[in-house]
């Protein structure tokens, strides 16, 4: 992040210095008493059963600088009334100050973190890019990766998540995008929207935050979800549509997957057509890097550009279908951030293909999907019924009452464990060989990722 000092901070957030040099320089943030290091402004802000100003004094002891604080400390601070509110604002202060900046906003139920990496691999071929590192997309890292553009960045690309109505509203105010992408809306947070009426609602936010047309604000939408192509009549920005299923203004025709569940085709926009060969596996990854094709062109890249950078882009964030070719001959692929209906079904279409190429047999090691609400167990037992259907070999569910529904729909041989260590052992027992391909997924509060993460490393 560019430095500035605690009075410029202390203006973008309407608090006030105490305890401190007005003149002092902050060089970084940090909201991890752990993680803060000299030079940083640590920001205090309330957790679960714990409170952020406990710990500033580990804080300041690392070598932060100052506190984002609610109330003096006896510490060098910056005092506001709202530590998260404030960082919301300062972050909003630093993107209006860079007047090169353009924000790119990306939000749907799923694929929004691995669109978001596309995205931001295509964008630095045209200029300096910042991006969210992971799913870093709520309330505090949204505006921890704003404050990482400098002077020198000419693209910002956010992930905007939500759980609720407002919440994208609320990012949107933070940094404000001139261009956004809606991706889909599906059963993700369904318990906690109400329905995929209500899940939409919230991501149209996105569009209504856009500019009009005529000061350049673009709405990207996908065609082939009907509530996501509903949103341009929500929005005052120039609608551009990408879509596989319907027609649409960015569109792929040829699509094929090599023996390692990749996509080429050739991509068409308004401005021209050219090659791509995805690096990243499944073919539902077609819809994702055609709405990045989108975003770019209307950043301003050409055809030829954006195809190229498409096809140079790679698996960024962790836990989104990396896969690991062991020396053994085990593919394992490791999907284990989080999961819902869309994503796990997207994820077994991937692993049936992976097996069909090896020959070997398909173990898919799902955890529960949370969140689903009234719809839980008819969304897990959708999943081991289209799981039977592709004719995985091995179906392993992890967790309670929903990993049995799921286990269930998908037959004789379903097995249900208790939890991720329970899934190791079963792992072992049964005995991977050459050919084998192990698809993990789930919630990520069953921290399947770190079974994952062993079983590549072997």
């Amino acid at each position: 992040m560019q430095p500035l000092s605690l009075a410029q901070i202390a203006t973008a957030t309407g608090g006030r210095v105490t305890d401190a040099d007005p003149a002092t320089q902050v060089t970084g943030v940090a909201f991890d008493s752990r993680e803060a290091i000299p030079g940083d402004l640590f920001v205090a802000l309330p957790g679960q059963g714990r409170d952020g100003h406990d710990f500033a004094p580990s804080a300041v002891e690392a070598g932060a600088v100052a506190v984002l604080a609610a109330r003096p400390l006896g510490l060098p601070a910056v005092v506001v009334e709202d530590p998260l509110a404030a960082l919301g604002a300062w972050a909003r202060a630093h993107v209006e100050a860079l007047a090169d900046l353009d924000v790119i906003a990306v939000t749907g139920s799923s694929g929004k973190t691995s669109t978001k990496d596309l995205i931001a691999q295509v964008l630095d071929r045209a200029g300096a890019t910042v991006f969210t590192q992971g799913s870093f997309n709520n309330e505090i890292g949204l505006p921890l990766t704003a404050l990482e553009a400098t002077a020198d960045t000419r693209h910002l690309v956010v992930e905007m998540g939500a759980r609720g109505q407002g919440h994208i509203a609320y990012l949107t105010g933070i940094t404000p995008p001139r261009i956004g992408a809606v991706l889909n809306v599906g059963t993700a947070h369904a318990g906690e929207f109400g329905g995929p009426d209500m899940t939409a609602r919230a991501k149209g936010e996105l569009v209504e935050a856009l500019p009009a047309a005529a000061e350049g604000g673009v709405a990207v939408l996908n065609a082939d979800d009907p509530r996501v192509a509903a949103m341009s009549a929500r929005t005052k920005a120039e609608v551009v549509t990408f879509g596989v299923e319907r027609a649409a203004d960015v569109y792929a025709t040829g699509v094929a997957l090599d023996g390692r569940g990749r996509a080429s085709f050739t991509l068409h926009t308004p401005a021209g057509q050219a090659p791509v060969r995805l690096q990243v596996v499944g073919e539902h990854q077609v819809p994702n890097a055609l709405a990045a094709a989108a975003v770019a062109g209307a950043a301003g890249m050409d055809v030829e550009q954006i195809g190229g950078a498409l096809t140079a882009a790679v698996p960024v964030s962790e836990g989104r279908m990396r896969v690991t070719e062991r020396p053994d001959g085990v593919t394992v692929v490791d999907d284990a951030y989080n999961a819902n209906t869309d994503s796990t079904s997207a994820a077994l279409r991937a692993l049936a293909h992976l097996g069909r190429e090896s020959g070997g047999r398909t173990i898919a090691l799902l955890g529960e999907m949370r969140e689903l609400g009234d719809g839980s167990e008819r969304e897990h037992r959708r999943v081991g019924a289209l799981a039977a259907s592709l004719g995985v070999d091995v179906l392993v569910a992890v967790g309670r009452a929903e990993a049995h529904a799921l286990a269930d729909e998908y037959g004789p041989g379903g097995q249900v464990v208790a939890d991720r260590d329970a899934a190791g052992e079963w792992l072992e027992r049964y005995g991977l060989r050459a050919g084998d391909v192990v698809l993990v997924k789930g919630a990520n509060a069953l921290k399947l990722g770190e079974l994952a993460d062993a079983l590549a490393a072997r």
